[in-house]
């Protein structure tokens, strides 16, 4: 499953040069796993309930060309891969108009509880809502 979001861009999302601040991408990137996962099924503040947390642990971003102040922009989400310890986002932030590729980014999660203690095995209803997510996602973006 991929889900897709678009935003525009706004004066508070730039810096002093008018192109879009690194920051502001982070941002737009959490929203879409967050989307995604709301897509799968998985409520964020249910899990947290569960005592299940899901931390970001490693993150690339490739900064490849810059946004500006009013571009439309689309941001893309996808699950790359999902064991029993960790699932893999892999994200995308084009330009709406001309497709032109803004940011490249993956990002590892794990699951652990509130005490911060790392879930040796993903808990069963999450890992199945997240391999069901990664069956419906495309091959190749």
């Amino acid at each position: 499953m991929k889900h897709t979001f678009e935003t525009k861009v706004y004066y508070a999302d730039t810096d002093a040069y008018g192109v879009v601040w690194h920051g502001a991408y982070l941002r737009w990137l959490e929203k879409g796993r967050v989307e995604l996962c709301d897509a799968l099924g998985l409520d964020l503040i249910s899990m947290k309930e569960a005592d299940v947390l899901l931390p970001v642990t490693n993150m690339n971003v490739r900064y490849k060309s810059s946004a500006r102040l009013n571009d439309s922009i689309i941001i893309e989400t996808w699950l790359e891969k999902c064991n029993t310890l960790s699932v893999t986002f892999k994200q995308t932030i084009k330009n709406k108009e001309t497709n032109r590729l803004h940011i490249e980014a993956v990002f590892d999660v794990v699951a652990i509880n509130e005490a911060g203690k790392l879930y040796r095995k993903m808990p069963e209803d999450l890992y199945e809502k997240l391999q069901k997510g990664l069956e419906k996602c495309p091959v190749s973006v």
